[in-house]
């Protein structure tokens, strides 16, 4: 099994989700003690958040390529950033390595092509619902045209991540919110939703809505997963 990089802590509940997930889905597929060969880095995520809010982007490049480095220097044989928003930055910790960076944008953009969806509804913070790094790399790339909840909305998405979510907080009334703005998606066409936040599958999931969702977080976990289970020897390939 080749080892998993898993760049966290940004927030820790959701590098929590990837965590158990992963040793979940090995102890399942292998079956009694076995569990993922992981390798973590979890940051400060209130240093990061500081560094978003001054719009310093490359202070934050250089503290998650840092980082991205230690855990190749530690073993890890790919690196995941576990955090959507983060993946701004994912050209400059990518090119700071030199084994796979598995981007999340990718690896849902392909599941919701391979569900026969073109225009998703996007949840996720304001960085990438509002600026163009997601969006332009999954309709380039993939053919898909996301769509995004009006501004009320995405500020109620944004402020429910951070002053909820991320605390480890869960409300009836903020899951409600969003069973909201994905039914006023689904009115204005969408035809899915993705989870583009690594802690929005924590409040809602495929029993909120009528359309097809994709769950950021599960479904990077398991694109990292596939890569690491690759029998040595075959030809290697990375979603």
């Amino acid at each position: 099994m080749r080892s998993i990089g898993l760049l966290g802590g940004m927030s820790w509940e959701s590098t929590a989700v990837y965590y158990r997930h992963l040793n979940e889905r090995v102890r399942s597929l292998r079956g009694g003690l076995a569990s993922a060969d992981i390798v973590l880095r979890s940051l400060d995520f209130q240093e990061i958040v500081s560094l978003q809010k001054a719009d310093a982007w490359q202070d934050a490049a250089d503290r998650l390529a840092t980082a991205a480095r230690g855990l190749e220097a530690a073993g890890a044989d790919m690196v995941l950033i576990c955090t959507n928003t983060m993946h701004k930055l994912a050209e400059e910790v990518a090119s700071a390595v030199n084994v796979p960076l598995i981007h999340i944008a990718d690896v849902t953009a392909g599941a919701i092509v391979a569900a026969g969806c073109r225009r998703p509804l996007l949840l996720a913070t304001r960085y990438t619902m509002e600026q163009d790094f997601y969006h332009s790399r999954v309709r380039s790339g993939y053919d898909v045209e996301i769509m995004v909840p009006d501004e009320q909305d995405r500020g109620t998405v944004h402020d429910i991540i951070f002053g909820e979510l991320c605390c480890g907080i869960i409300r009836e009334e903020s899951r409600a919110a969003y069973r909201a703005i994905m039914e006023k998606g689904r009115k204005a066409g969408a035809d899915s939703v993705i989870l583009g936040c690594t802690e929005i599958g924590l409040l809602v999931g495929a029993d909120d809505t009528s359309l097809p969702v994709f769950d950021s977080t599960l479904l990077h976990a398991d694109a990292a997963l596939d890569y690491a289970l690759q029998p040595a020897g075959e030809p290697v390939t990375v979603q």
